[in-house]
């Protein structure tokens, strides 16, 4: 009998790609001594003593947040299961009436043996300028106003959430909220944004994506209002507008993460009820929200088969060790030698 184990990380996420946002770089953080002694690779020259110190400290309480997340994260969850009431029920299981008739189809005609992305290229709309990024309808009006209403609820009841990622710090990650990851989002990605992202990205897919991390995002005045450039811990993203009540906010796409950086970028606006799709490998940043608040549902799916080979944040064979909440999508086969015969 074989036991396959999800609940791993590769090492280089307790020390690579620590974001120091006052500086704009991701530097490696592998304690202070460490980190004290090279800081001049890391920082800025002109960087005084009170920063670095300042510095050095955010990047311990992240450290801390990434090695005692999974558990917190659980706790989180049981605790709002407990506690939370949520006002729209009906959004926590995937309805096909949540999603535009485009969408559908889309994924059906995906799924057609043999079928070939010319084919399918007029029901997409491709992104001037941003190689293999498209814009696909995903949800109604109606549907992201629910979701909406739903999540301004939760951040309205104060009870506990993580932040979504390492360089978002507002927003939610949907797998704490109810039922809403296993009822909502894994269907969804399953069933539709799966078939579709195996016929435009073969090479990121591999057999299947076979698992996921979503979370909502919040832009706004006096939260984050941009975000920089980097890539995703994903194969394949797609990045859904919920609203449209705001100005600026854009995507901006470059180059692949081991292509030579540009200068140049491409802008993509967003729609609402539509998503971005795009390699979680593609170099991209938010603009500076200029206006209002704006929302987005952002699934960061993932290939076993493809990142067990390679881990997409340091390009390495991956290290892995275990965690206390759900993996990074990693997965490694055990046979059980006492029930061998």
């Amino acid at each position: 009998m074989s036991l396959t184990k999800n609940n791993l990380v590769c090492q280089c996420f307790l020390t690579d790609n620590y974001f120091v946002k006052r500086f704009n770089r991701h530097v490696r953080f592998n304690g202070r001594k460490e980190f004290l002694a090279e800081h001049s690779k890391n920082l800025p020259s002109n960087c005084t003593d009170k920063e670095l110190e300042e510095v050095v400290k955010e990047l311990e309480e992240e450290q801390l947040r990434r090695r005692t997340n999974g558990c917190k994260s659980q706790e989180k969850k049981l605790w709002i299961a407990k506690n939370y009431v949520p006002v729209h029920t009906h959004v926590y299981k995937l309805q096909e009436e949540f999603l535009l008739p485009e969408f559908k189809s889309l994924a059906r005609l995906c799924e057609v043996k043999d079928i070939s992305i010319s084919k399918v290229s007029p029901h997409l709309e491709c992104m001037k300028g941003a190689d293999r990024v498209y814009r696909i309808p995903v949800f109604t009006s109606e549907f992201c106003h629910h979701l909406k209403e739903e999540i301004l609820h939760f951040e309205n009841s104060d009870l506990p959430n993580s932040r979504p990622n390492t360089m978002n710090n507002y927003g939610i990650i949907l797998e704490e909220l109810l039922d809403f990851d296993e009822g909502f989002v894994k269907p969804l990605r399953e069933r539709f944004l799966s078939p579709i992202s195996k016929l435009l990205y073969p090479e990121c897919v591999g057999t299947n994506l076979d698992s996921h991390k979503a979370f909502v995002v919040t832009y706004r005045v006096g939260h984050d209002l941009d975000l920089d450039y980097h890539y995703d811990n994903a194969e394949v993203t797609c990045n859904i507008s919920l609203d449209d009540s705001y100005e600026g906010g854009d995507l901006y796409f470059g180059g692949m993460k081991s292509e030579r950086r540009r200068d140049s970028f491409s802008r993509c606006s967003h729609r609402l009820g539509y998503g971005l799709l795009h390699r979680g490998q593609h170099l991209h940043g938010a603009m500076e929200l200029e206006e209002g608040e704006r929302q987005n549902l952002v699934v960061w799916m993932r290939s076993s088969r493809v990142r067990n080979t390679a881990c997409p944040m340091c390009g390495r064979k991956p290290s892995l060790v275990e965690t206390d909440g759900r993996g990074d999508g990693f997965t490694v086969t055990e046979v059980d030698v006492c029930s061998a015969s």
